[in-house]
């Protein structure tokens, strides 16, 4: 992974731990988005129509990358938006299982719409939990973060995939914003029926582009009415044959984000997710063996087989202007201090990090 960290000019100066917050941008892919606006520059509606083609180029390659078919491949601005419109069409009859404290763009989007909600508690035995709830509150749907923003915990595919089996009619909706570009994940064979992400996490793709992902046996549970020339793909005969997933593109999508994102997930492909997944899992290892020894971690995270690569340690003020000035890129997540590892990180950015906080404490 050493090579890729000459594409991230922030390493130079800073230890950055904050993909959690922002991902980085990539030389390879500022030079791609100057060239594009160069050419709109000169080129004006001609470029821009040519250019259509990313869009189309895009959508095939998350659905490659995801194992989604690529016609139940949603492009979107980013995962709160396309929550927003998906909830428009869901039954308000159905009962929702959330997650306390989770994302808030997670859950308020549910809460302001009056649905019945149960709520399962985020700890050790998280899986445990929301099984318990979906047997006793006859819970027709779950929504959740892959990973916990806050903390960081990291919900086990497999249990999602088991719980599926299970219970068949639960329709499990997922925010990977938190996972993707993180962890690998096979979409069609993973349990989930709507899985959405925005970009400009771990998928290192800048602002403004997004996904979501549906299993063709979820599309019956909604009813979605957003539409727009852009759905029927300007075509004015095709108004009442729209496809589900052009539902959620009723205007134009811009060429610059989602081509942002084609090239971002096509350094992600050369890379490889496995590779980074096993790289990511083996930062956590590290991060979580030297903040359980200097007692920084909740017990919650301590008790879990698994974790993701977001830690947030105990931490006042005082603590967080000692990493800032010691050039960490880091964030103030609600009692404590959020650090956020992705692959062009190393495991001596981790030990630096371990060091300056042992002197400190």
């Amino acid at each position: 992974m050493l090579k890729y960290r000459k594409l991230y000019p922030v390493l130079n100066h800073a230890i950055y731990a904050n993909t959690a917050a922002f991902g980085l941008l990539g030389e390879e892919l500022l030079e791609w988005r100057q060239n594009h606006d160069l050419d709109y520059l000169v080129g004006g509606s001609t470029m821009k129509i040519d250019s259509m083609g990313l869009i189309s180029e895009a959508r095939v390659l998350i659905g490659d990358f995801f194992n989604c078919k690529k016609d139940l491949v949603a492009l979107i601005p980013n995962f709160s938006l396309g929550l927003n419109l998906l909830l428009e069409g869901l039954n308000s009859k159905e009962h929702i299982l959330l997650l306390e404290n989770d994302y808030p763009s997670v859950n308020w989007p549910f809460e302001s719409r009056g649905f019945q909600i149960s709520y399962a508690k985020i700890d050790d035995k998280l899986e445990e939990n929301i099984k318990e709830q979906v047997k006793t509150n006859s819970v027709t749907v779950l929504a959740l973060s892959l990973v916990q923003w806050i903390n960081g915990i990291r919900v086990d595919l497999d249990f999602l995939k088991s719980l599926k089996e299970e219970f068949p009619q639960l329709l499990i909706i997922a925010d990977g914003t938190q996972f993707c570009g993180a962890f690998d994940i096979d979409f069609e064979n993973s349990g989930i029926d709507v899985l959405g992400a925005s970009g400009y996490k771990w998928l290192l793709a800048g602002t403004g582009n997004g996904f979501m992902l549906f299993r063709d046996s979820a599309k019956g549970r909604f009813s979605i009415k957003a539409t727009g020339f852009n759905s029927a793909n300007a075509v004015i005969l095709a108004k009442e044959t729209i496809p589900f997933n052009k539902h959620f593109e009723p205007g134009h999508l811009d060429s610059l984000n989602f081509g942002s994102l084609k090239l971002a997930m096509e350094l992600l492909n050369d890379i490889g997710m496995k590779e980074i997944t096993v790289y990511n899992e083996h930062l956590s290892t590290r991060a979580l063996k030297g903040f359980r020894e200097l007692g920084l971690l909740n017990s919650d995270v301590l008790h879990r087989p698994r974790h993701s690569t977001i830690f947030n340690i105990k931490g006042d003020d005082r603590l967080f202007n000692h990493l800032i000035e010691a050039n960490v890129v880091c964030s103030r997540r609600g009692n404590g201090i959020r650090l956020s590892f992705h692959y062009y990180n190393t495991v001596e950015d981790i030990d630096f990090i371990l060091e300056i906080i042992r002197k400190k404490i």
